[in-house]
């Protein structure tokens, strides 16, 4: 099944496989309702986002690596614009409330991250699991439903976050 994958505010769309017989199910897209989630940030709340609110949900593999590391950074950087907008950060990987606390503390994070270390939020957003690790990919939703999707072959984890939140703000922050 090819699905297409539609940053907001972009005029073309990217096409991807997904769905593919033997592999995990097809991650929501573009118009899919939001997953209702729940999971623990790194102090240990519970964190339940409704996605009413323009919100970016970003997966990836593992706290303390070259890439992952990178993309935190860069949401952290451009996070005082994601406030300012009204849109709401939350980073998620398969590592512990611990890990995640750690990771935080030493990059100098101020969003949350979702510890999902049984793989049940990447699940809602049917991404694979199985290594122990999720692929990285992004999500930004609004009004209770997904409405762009990041293909992570296409986004160089530097500089992600400026593109996701040029393409947020365009689509629904006034006067973006």
């Amino acid at each position: 099944m090819v699905v297409q994958i539609l940053p907001a505010g972009r005029a073309a769309a990217t096409q991807r496989r997904v769905g593919v017989p033997g592999q995990h199910g097809v991650m929501p897209e573009p118009g899919a309702p939001a997953p209702d989630i729940s999971a623990q940030n790194q102090f240990g709340e519970t964190v339940s986002p409704d996605f009413e609110e323009p919100t970016v949900v970003y997966f990836y593999p593992e706290d303390f690596t070259g890439g992952c590391t990178i993309e935190a950074r860069d949401f952290q950087e451009h996070l005082p614009q994601f406030r300012e907008g009204g849109i709401t950060v939350y980073g998620v990987s398969m590592d512990d409330v611990a890990t995640h606390d750690e990771f935080a503390e030493a990059e100098g994070l101020l969003y949350d991250l979702l510890a999902d270390p049984d793989g049940t939020v990447a699940e809602a957003f049917d991404l694979d699991t199985s290594g122990g690790r999720t692929d990285r990919r992004t999500f930004v939703l609004a009004d209770g439903d997904v409405k762009s999707v990041y293909d992570p072959d296409l986004s160089d984890p530097d500089g992600h976050a400026e593109e996701v939140l040029r393409d947020v703000r365009n689509e629904y922050v006034q006067g973006g």
